[in-house]
């Protein structure tokens, strides 16, 4: 598999600090994602904790186990270090009273040979667009969704609900919490997208899905998202991870296309 990778974040119109963080690693094919909360900066401390703890111990776990991992060694894996990650930022959270109830919702994924490792908590998302769609890939970690699934109400309704901001899990806010991991086949065109409810939470999936089709770059991608997000009053910061699967070598046009 190989892969292109971009992320890019922005304050946003209504803040003036960015709880946000993201990082990429290409060597060992691993992206993350985080948007921090809290009081003063405890929220980009939350974050910035979580992407760098993450990167760092993931990245080098999967840069010795190398392909020859199962996907079961992977999973737990990513349980182990952001069960770490968790337990770090939850005793700074206790030890320095700036820090108090400081947290960080988190997206990760692993690429690996024709698969996706995803992992998340909280409401900070992961999508697919293939084939011209747009798939949201996790299930939000919320208030919100909960009443949704319960019926309570509607989708529609939920979007003048004023519980957006509401997460019933995080990173670092209990001494444990739990990574919701799915796997996810690969195919070559697949795009994928990570970011956090400031997109969301401001950009239909409609909008999202036409942006990143009429956007050849991924760069390009990743500031047309933000700029409509910012478009729709930026009422919180934006933060998006792109990956795209590349054809093979020799390969021609997306399989999507070769199928119309």
């Amino acid at each position: 598999m190989t892969l292109e990778l971009h992320c890019a974040t922005d304050t946003g119109r209504a803040r003036t600090n960015n709880e946000d963080s993201v990082v990429v690693d290409e060597t060992s094919m691993l992206v993350v994602l985080a948007d921090g909360m809290g009081g003063y900066n405890a929220g980009e401390v939350a974050s910035g904790m979580a992407t760098s703890f993450i990167r760092t111990e993931l990245g080098r776990w999967l840069a010795e186990a190398s392909q020859n991992a199962s996907d079961a060694e992977v999973r737990r894996a990513m349980d182990i270090c952001v069960d770490n990650a968790n337990r770090a930022i939850f005793n700074a959270a206790n030890s320095n009273p700036q820090y108090a109830g400081m947290g960080t919702t988190l997206v990760v994924g692993v690429f690996r040979k024709d698969q996706l490792l995803l992992g998340h908590i909280g409401d900070s998302r992961g999508y697919r667009w293939r084939g011209g769609k747009l798939q949201q890939l996790t299930h939000d970690h919320s208030l919100l969704q909960e009443q949704i699934d319960s019926g309570l109400i509607t989708a529609e309704q939920a979007a003048f609900s004023s519980n957006k901001n509401l997460v019933t899990r995080a990173v670092g806010v209990e001494d444990t919490v739990l990574l919701e991991t799915h796997l996810h086949d690969v195919q070559p065109g697949d795009l994928y997208l990570l970011c956090s409810d400031g997109l969301s939470d401001m950009v239909p999936d409609a909008t999202i899905s036409q942006l990143l089709q009429s956007c050849d770059l991924l760069p390009e991608a990743g500031d047309a998202l933000i700029a409509a997000a910012n478009e729709a009053g930026g009422k919180d910061n934006i933060s998006v991870v792109l990956a795209r699967v590349k054809e093979p070598a020799g390969g021609g046009r997306p399989w999507w296309r070769l199928r119309r």
